[in-house]
């Protein structure tokens, strides 16, 4: 059975454009292409009129680029919500933590999430960890999420394709399936 027949969401996570801002979360992001893959899937869902849900992170430090007050705070031009697309503020890595976000898909009755966006280590893998524990059946698309180099606690530096892999590596099979875009394009 096809995705479209069983009302799958596109959870588009945190595509701002403060992320633009590579030095700030870490320098090197990897997957420069993220944005494109998204706004592929999301043409996809809207022509097949399958649900939609944009989530933007709210930091509550000022002086985050994520902050409200902050112009990085806005959605990526290449993924703007349309009419009828809800976009749901969170102010933690989990898009169902202090949201509606569970709330609504149960009243629709969707169950499988494809998961996109920023960043796969932080609020991509939060998410698509607590989708599985709380019972969704979830697909993390691989070429569609993106991360930054990080310094870990004795001052090395991963690289981070590095960090990419590892973060899929951990979902993959336990909390999710990690799949391309081309292979939910055909699911879907």
């Amino acid at each position: 059975m096809k995705l479209r027949e069983q009302n799958t969401a596109l959870i588009i996570i945190d595509v701002q454009k403060g992320f633009n801002d590579e030095k700030y979360w870490g320098g090197n992001r990897n997957n420069q292409d993220a944005e494109l893959k998204i706004a592929q899937l999301l043409e996809k869902w809207r022509a097949l009129k399958l649900p939609v849900f944009h989530i933007v992170h709210s930091s509550v430090h000022p002086d985050s680029k994520l902050h409200e007050s902050n112009p990085g705070f806005e959605i990526k031009n290449e993924v703007q919500p349309i009419e009828g697309e809800p976009v749901i503020v969170k102010n933690v890595n989990s898009a169902f933590i202090g949201t509606d976000l569970k709330e609504r898909l149960d009243q629709q009755g969707i169950n499988k999430l494809v998961l996109v966006g920023l960043t796969t280590n932080h609020c991509v893998s939060t998410t698509a960890r607590m989708a599985g524990n709380l019972g969704f059946d979830a697909f993390v698309i691989s070429d569609a999420t993106a991360t930054f180099d990080r310094i870990g606690i004795n001052g090395e530096k991963f690289d981070s394709e590095l960090i990419h892999q590892i973060s899929l590596a951990s979902l993959h099979n336990e909390f999710a399936q990690v799949i391309t875009t081309e292979k939910v394009l055909d699911l879907v």
